[in-house]
């Protein structure tokens, strides 16, 4: 469960680095792609070699072979990633001749670029992109592969987190006693759940005196609160919110738009998602227990 913890966490932290990227990458590719009769997208080596700043075709050749080396292990056909294609040139004395050109997938520039110079700027951030999609794909399928419990044990763990960025948001905002911060988190449960407080989510739940509502919820739940703490958060810090009113009405917006997405998804609305058997508490206690067996 450690291991991913941690793992989802790495993922959570590429966001932010990968907008950047994804810039890069789009003007790298997207300008360059073509689409055929067909509808399918592909990619002029000419024109790639250009982009990817090789002065001489027959170095970019290499890299070409290389890469097509590399679809053939994968188990892939070079023969559809890679199909030739011959174009007339006209040459400074008026002689007609033919030169080689490939029409490749999206997929074969991807080997292109992993095969590049990476002392090519363009290269190294290239090959970056596609080691974080890599690694982003490998972590999206670990948690997975999480059970329900093991989810909601990590989702509540950054939630915690992430609530104490957003009390800390709240503070500058103006929202000191404990009374304040209380109806401002109802703010963002009215607008994430239909108008239902906090008190009132606990009593829908069932649950005792005492007992806190997010121990009580199960992953897509937990799920759609984070947004809203994490979004809350965000705007609060981007718009300098600054006093108590402006900071409850942005929560409630926010749990609000999470509530609209959801709807407009054709998702559960969170107080309709069913109440867990156990709590967090009573899985985390579980979980010590099994470590502590372990090591025993």
């Amino acid at each position: 469960m450690y291991r991913a913890r941690v793992a989802i966490s790495e993922l959570l932290c590429y966001n932010d680095f990968m907008k950047e990227l994804d810039t890069t990458q789009k003007k790298l590719f997207d300008d360059l792609r073509h689409i055929d009769e067909n509808g399918n997208e592909y990619w002029l080596a000419r024109e790639l070699q250009t982009a990817l700043q090789y002065t001489k075709w027959e170095n970019f050749h290499k890299v070409i072979k290389t890469a097509q080396i590399a679809c053939k292990i994968s188990q892939q056909s070079v023969a559809d990633c890679f199909p030739e294609v011959r174009k007339s040139i006209i040459s400074g004395k008026g002689r007609k001749s033919e030169i080689i050109d490939y029409k490749l997938t999206r997929y074969a520039c991807y080997l292109i670029v992993m095969n590049g110079d990476p002392r090519k700027d363009v290269i190294a951030w290239g090959q970056t992109y596609f080691a974080v999609k890599t690694r982003q794909q490998e972590l999206a399928e670990l948690y997975e592969r999480l059970s329900e419990d093991e989810k909601r044990l990590f989702i509540r763990g950054d939630i915690k987190q992430k609530n104490m960025l957003l009390a800390e948001a709240a503070k500058k905002a103006g929202i000191i006693t404990s009374l304040e911060y209380a109806t401002f988190q109802d703010a963002g449960y009215r607008g994430l759940y239909g108008g239902m407080t906090a008190q009132d989510i606990a009593e829908n739940k069932g649950l005792k005196n005492g007992e806190e509502i997010l121990d009580f919820m199960g992953s897509e739940e937990l799920a759609a609160n984070l947004f809203r703490i994490t979004q809350t958060e965000a705007k609060m810090r981007r718009e300098g919110t600054d006093t108590p009113q402006k900071a409850n009405a942005t929560h409630y917006q926010v749990g609000k738009a999470v509530r609209e997405t959801i709807k407009g998804l054709g998702g559960t609305m969170p107080e309709d998602l069913p109440t867990p058997e156990k709590s967090i508490k009573e899985l985390e206690a579980e979980t010590r227990k099994q470590l502590k067996s372990k090591k025993d």
